[in-house]
């Protein structure tokens, strides 16, 4: 049986499932933040878990320290989302307002063993996602962290910082460079940015911050009406070929990272 928590703290709360450490619903302040998401879509709403990379791999495919590494291709022929979606996690603790989740990752695709911990922490109008990685392998690896969290908007919406800089893509793969960029609301976007480490994202129903630490990428996606996914990564798509923002983590180290989601 797959299990469901719930963490609260008056007015908020959040809805976690144990696949992927999956954030399904979050409420702040008595107000829906996420589109609706189930674990059989999990990028689709609510907000997925990205490792050990985020979004895209060119021809689901990489060289690390002189070997290859085959990932499972989507429809475009490209590795996605990273290797924990489906994977179910162990609930390590769980109380009232906060819960963590564990998952040893093993796959033919990666270089090491990661113990991944994922810890969700609910107060009055905030939701905090941090995420402890070790590698319990005996070789390097390639890690890039990222979330998916897609979030509610009505009418006009924007972003601030608006200057930025965007990545340059060539078939949604970037290019490795950067151009400085002004982001316009309502408009389509499958877009990377280095934006820093604290974004703003309002529109008439509501005034979103998100503050990380060591996350300063986001991809933005418009992929359905009504929604912004507004997602923080440690480094960019493709970051295996294209090295930015690609964390080396060694056998025995410990990284991590974070952010928090805050109702204005």
């Amino acid at each position: 049986m797959i299990k469901v928590l719930t963490i609260k703290n008056n007015k908020s709360e959040a809805i976690i499932n144990e696949i992927g450490a999956y954030l399904e619903k979050l409420t702040l302040n008595g107000k829906n933040i996420l589109l609706p998401g189930n674990i059989i879509n999990p990028t689709h709403g609510g907000m997925a878990i990205l490792i050990p990379f985020a979004n895209r791999i060119k021809g689901a495919e990489y060289e690390f320290n002189g070997k290859k590494y085959f990932l499972k291709k989507n429809k475009e022929g490209n590795a996605i989302h990273g290797l924990v979606l489906d994977k179910k996690f162990s609930i390590l603790k769980a109380n009232k307002d906060s819960v963590s989740l564990s998952y040893t990752l093993e796959d033919e695709g990666y270089p090491t063993r990661l113990e991944i911990e994922v810890k969700y922490s609910i107060g009055n109008s905030n939701l905090e996602t941090e995420f402890f990685i070790t590698n319990n392998g005996n070789s390097n690896a390639p890690l890039v962290v990222g979330a998916h969290p897609y979030f509610l908007i009505e009418g006009y919406w924007k972003i601030n910082p608006k200057k930025v800089k965007k990545c340059l893509l060539f078939n949604k793969i970037p290019n490795g460079e950067f151009i400085y960029y002004e982001i316009e609301g309502n408009i389509d976007y499958d877009d990377c940015f280095y934006i820093g480490n604290m974004v703003e994202l309002s529109s008439d129903n509501i005034n979103l911050q998100i503050e990380t630490t060591d996350m300063p990428y986001f991809q933005i996606y418009t992929g359905v009406k009504g929604a912004v996914a507004l997602e923080p990564m440690s480094g960019i798509p493709d970051a295996y070929h294209n090295k930015i923002g690609l964390y080396i983590i060694k056998p025995g180290e410990k990284k991590y990272y974070s952010f928090i989601i805050s109702l204005k």
